[in-house]
């Protein structure tokens, strides 16, 4: 414990006491306490499972083409270069590409499952940890459910789960990005020392730095959520707490700051604004400001009208429901009323979410609205506003003992079951879709290997797309990229289109 902190004991709440579950209202929650949360978190943990089991047919596509023969001919060193002088300037995100484009095709095939299982990782350990600097307590199994459900709605849920989960290209950057941001928050709320807090600010320096050189949307979203935290961390820590956790807080903006500084001023990244040169000048203008807002609105109106979000909210009230007061321990280090601070939440995840759409229209215009792939780098803060909402509305229900608590247990079981059922019937479709591309794209890669091995240097390609993805020659023939790439992943001079497999 650091010196000079309080001991802090949160006192009983209604709903605490030992004699409230020994009401008929309280009798389910204590049997789901002991029984029910650990069998419940097994849906979506099965539902994970399964999809990182599918990822076992995902095959190199799009962008991919031309990562694949540079980090064979030239290293994971040999991309990050590329990234840096030539494509875009982010560092970070060529090292990760490197990471699993240097295992081939099976990087591809098990991306989905070490991402997903890094996801669910991460939000578990961030939920014990916030629960303990609230001064809570859940049953064994509870904060899994929560993490799982959390995960599982946010990669599956999506318009469009194959670039959201499967495609690791667009997963680096918009998915796999936003969770690495919370990958900071562990130490900060982990740290009990003075040796710990040191660590835990240099920790968000330098995850900041790498969110910087990785994704510009996601350092967008954490520079929005670290700036609305500097002032807010009157409300909502304890007094002993609050003034490492400013410092922590700027150094996760400093962070983020001198990485996109990095970024920014890279060869990579003047290239990449010379492309896109008139559209990235006119980014602020009020004409692209309004398009902007209008396409937010569109991306919260299929957020809000997706139902299986509920899924979220049904975690965390069951969460709000089973919780308890940690007696002694630790001092408290969150505190403040949660409807304040699920409001100042939800205010910055709105304005997080519109900048975030603002920097992307320059490249997909009027279309920015259905770049589901890049809704990812706030839809974590959206997903994880849900739960902690649920959280207080358990809470609320416990305190005022609204009806019987076991009710409101049972509907949020069969909430959460619905949604993995609802989840899981068009991943079953997607994985049939997949498989189905596997085969052929199997089948083409041995004929292309075959002929390069004969000498041949022209050979035809068919084009194989799966969820709207690029392919050489997509649009029936008229868009030739990335077939230079194809050409050199089998050491050929050149492919050309047909419409049969051979």
């Amino acid at each position: 414990m650091a010196s000079g902190a309080p001991d802090v004991t949160i006192p009983r709440q209604p709903g605490d006491t030992p004699g409230a579950r020994h009401t008929g209202g309280e009798a389910r929650p204590r049997r789901w306490r002991t029984y029910g949360a650990p069998a419940l978190a097994l849906l979506p943990l099965t539902l994970l499972t399964g999809a990182g089991w599918l990822g076992r047919a995902v095959r190199p596509s799009a962008d991919e083409w031309c990562f694949l023969p540079t980090v064979r001919d030239d290293g994971v060193s040999g991309l990050v270069a590329k990234f840096y002088l030539t494509d875009n300037g982010r560092l970070g995100n060529g090292l990760l590409v490197g990471l699993y484009a240097k295992f081939g095709v099976a990087g591809h095939q098990w991306y989905g499952a070490v991402s997903g299982a890094v996801t669910l990782a991460l939000l578990w350990a961030m939920t014990v940890l916030v629960l303990r600097a609230a001064g809570r307590s859940a049953p064994r199994g509870v904060p899994l459910l929560v993490a799982a459900m959390v995960t599982a709605v946010f990669l599956l849920a999506t318009p469009n789960t194959y670039k959201t989960f499967y495609w690791p290209a667009s997963s680096v950057s918009h998915t796999v990005a936003p969770v690495l941001a919370c990958l900071a928050a562990l130490p900060l709320l982990w740290a009990r020392t003075r040796a710990g807090r040191i660590a835990a600010t240099g920790a968000a320096l330098v995850v900041g730095c790498f969110l910087g050189t990785l994704s510009e949307e996601t350092s967008v979203v954490v520079l929005v959520v670290l700036a609305a935290l500097v002032p807010a961390g009157r409300r909502i820590l304890a007094p002993w707490a609050r003034s490492y956790a400013r410092t922590w807080c700027l150094a996760g903006l400093a962070g983020v700051m001198a990485g996109t500084v990095l970024l920014l001023t890279s060869p990579g990244s003047r290239n990449r604004r010379e492309r896109y040169g008139a559209r990235t000048a006119s980014m602020f203008a009020p004409e692209s400001l309004g398009e902007s807002l209008r396409g937010f609105l569109e991306i919260l109106g299929t957020l809000l009208s997706t139902w299986q979000y509920l899924g979220a909210v049904a975690a965390g009230v069951l969460l709000g429901l089973l919780v308890r007061s940690r007696a002694g321990g630790a001092p408290v280090l969150l505190t403040g009323r949660p409807g304040l601070l699920l409001l100042g939440a939800g205010g910055t995840f709105l304005a997080a979410g519109y900048l975030c759409t603002v920097i992307t229209y320059p490249l997909f215009g009027t279309s920015v609205s259905s770049a589901s792939r890049t809704w990812n780098d706030y839809l974590v803060l959206y997903v994880l506003l849900l739960a902690a909402g649920g959280a207080v509305l358990g809470r609320a229900l416990v305190r005022r003992r609204a009806g019987h608590t076991g009710v409101a247990v049972a509907v949020c079981a069969v909430v959460c079951a619905a949604t993995c059922a609802g989840l899981a019937f068009p991943l079953g479709e997607l994985g049939t879709d997949m498989g189905v591309r596997a085969a052929r794209w199997d089948r083409q890669d041995r004929w292309l290997r075959d002929g390069a091995a004969l000498g041949v240097r022209v050979l035809p390609y068919r084009p194989l797309s799966i969820s709207g993805m690029g392919e050489p020659f997509g649009h029936h023939g008229h868009r030739v990229w990335p077939a230079r790439c194809v050409a050199d992943y089998y050491h050929l001079e050149k492919v050309t289109y047909t419409e049969r497999l051979p």
